[in-house]
Parts: C-alpha cells; structure tokens; sequence
C-alpha cells in the first residue's frame, strides 16, 4: 500500500506572482496593518491593499485581524464587510461581490492537498462570493466555491460545492436548507 512521502513534494508549477521581494514586503505589511490591528483605519488598509494590487470597491469595511495572504489575487465589489481574522487564503483569484458580509472567523480556502497521490500535490480553485452574499462566523468556504447572488452559508459550515442564489446552507459538509427571502 503506498504511503504520503513529503520529502518528494513539488510545488514547482504554482507560483503566487508577485516577486519574492513583493510577497516578503507584503507579509510585513500585513502583519502590522492586517493581522495585528494596531493601526485599525480601514482607509490604510485599502491603500494598501491597492497598492499591492488588490482591486478593491467603494465602502469596503476590513475589520482588524484580517489574514489577506495575496492581495494581487484579491477582487472586493462596494459596501462590503470583512469580519475579524477572517483569512483569505487566496492561493488563486477571490472574488467578493458588492454588500457581501464576510463574518468573524470566516475562511476563504483556496488551496487544498491531493490526498490521493504519495507527493500530496497543491490543488487549487478560485472562489467567487457573488452580490449580497452572507458567510457566517467560522464558515469556511472552499476552493472552486461559487456563492451565488445573496445565497447564505451559516456559522461553522462548510462549503464544498457551489451555493444556489438566494438559498440558505448549512452543515458539514454545507446543505441547502431552506430559502433566503429577503423582505
């Protein structure tokens, strides 16, 4: 029977982008502005994250804690909130749409592991959050994800496959439940 071998392991074809110098800058940047909160001005942390090439809206609410690993993989639509030490593991390309509430706790996965093969290769999906969007605190939302328009993934549940619009997940893994009627 084969067995994981990690010495063996290759990430050799992903590359993040950005230059070594680029990601090595940012990781401190992000430690003070992002994950820290000592210096909680939100208009800061959306110069920043521009400047590093993130395209982010008008409105955009980043509480403190947040862990952006990439913001050059990063897209945020108008008037959306991002909770505290939300994680945004962008990997690869996360889209968040306009009036997307991102609460406290919350992961945005990017990446997972190919379990099935002894090198335990990267596997990668973007994940988009569509308009109007709600993850719960402590949900995690994984790689390939689509949220559909205002679909709702509830505290601690798991996304492992695409969310309807308008409907409401919940469970590990995330089940639709019932819908999302919004008065």
């Amino acid at each position: 029977m084969q067995q994981t071998d990690l010495s063996v392991y290759n990430n050799h074809p992903y590359h993040p982008g950005g230059s070594a110098l680029k990601r090595a800058i940012w990781y401190y940047i992000s430690s003070v502005f992002f994950k820290s909160g000592l210096l909680p001005v939100n208009a800061i942390k959306i110069a920043l994250l521009r400047l590093f090439g993130a395209q982010v809206g008008k409105g955009v609410v980043i509480k403190p804690g947040v862990n952006i690993k990439y913001p050059w993989h990063l897209k945020i639509g108008d008037n959306t909130w991002i909770g505290e030490r939300v994680w945004i593991d962008n990997l690869v390309l996360v889209t968040i749409g306009s009036n997307v509430c991102i609460s406290q706790g919350a992961i945005l996965q990017t990446g997972s592991h190919n379990y099935k093969k002894t090198t335990f290769e990267l596997i990668t999906g973007s994940i988009t959050l569509a308009d109007g969007v709600w993850v719960g605190c402590g949900a995690i939302v994984n790689q390939g994800v689509i949220a559909a328009n205002h679909s709702v993934l509830t505290s601690g549940s798991v996304a492992n496959k695409h969310l309807e619009a308008y409907f409401i997940y919940q469970g590990n893994p995330a089940v639709k439940t019932r819908p999302r009627i919004i008065q």
